[in-house]
């Protein structure tokens, strides 16, 4: 079976600097696909690359239709959804306000609908949907950009440091929502630097260093790796050497 999504050979730079190179990946149907690396390793800018932000040298398809010509809305009526790094919310309008942003690009007859599946995932939101987005605690932002993005019933989120600021506790509960989008039939490209956490829930990872990845497989196998073990995961499988 194709996968929902295919990067080949992609190139993304700034300027004369090649920030990705000769970056390959696949998502398939149903699939939780994380990349890892350290901060500056350049996945972010994939993300940004694949979404339609920045310039792409390369080829991404997306459900079987090459992307080059298509710009960042029609990726995204098509259903490809990205949550960035910094959430980007509209800070002064309430959270239902914000929900309802993500549905332009549905009819309103459905936006309804996915307000409660949003809600369904998030009941914190719910609580507060009259509440400004801007005082809302920093988990509660993160799942708002989540389920703005989810509002336009996406087929691939593409998420980008979602634990990044978190409480631990917190942290395991968007881990947890990740790991129920898949069984809703959502697949999750997940950018993360928390490694340990991403590769607990994922089924195949990419590692990422400077702008390139080093190793690629099924999730628990690169989380035994000695490598990402000693560099990523902040401990030593038995006769490993720190790089």
């Amino acid at each position: 079976m194709s996968a929902l999504l295919s990067v080949t050979d992609a190139h993304v730079a700034y300027g004369k600097v090649e920030a990705v190179r000769s970056v390959s990946l696949e998502v398939g149907a149903n699939q939780i696909v994380t990349i890892v690396g350290a901060n500056g390793a350049g996945k972010t800018t994939l993300l940004s690359a694949i979404m339609g932000i920045l310039p792409l040298k390369g080829r991404v398809a997306f459900a079987g239709q090459d992307l080059a010509r298509l710009d960042i809305e029609d990726r995204v009526a098509m259903g490809l959804g990205l949550v960035p790094e910094h959430r980007e919310l509209f800070v002064t309008m309430n959270v239902e306000d914000n929900l309802e942003l993500g549905a332009f690009r549905i009819e309103r007859s459905k936006s309804k609908a996915s307000m409660e599946r949003v809600y369904t995932l998030f009941p914190r939101l719910k609580e507060r949907r009259k509440q400004l987005a801007g005082t809302l605690s920093g988990g509660e932002q993160q799942m708002l950009a989540m389920g703005r993005a989810l509002m336009g019933e996406p087929k691939l989120l593409m998420l980008d440091e979602p634990s990044l600021g978190l409480a631990p506790i917190i942290v395991a509960d968007i881990f947890r929502i990740v790991t129920e989008l898949r069984t809703a039939g959502v697949s999750v490209l997940l950018v993360e630097q928390n490694a340990q956490a991403a590769l607990k829930i994922a089924d195949q990872a990419y590692v990422m260093e400077l702008g390139e990845f080093v190793l690629s497989g099924k999730a628990s196998d690169i989380a035994a790796n000695e490598r990402v073990a000693a560099s990523y995961l902040g401990f030593q499988h038995e006769g490993a050497s720190v790089l």
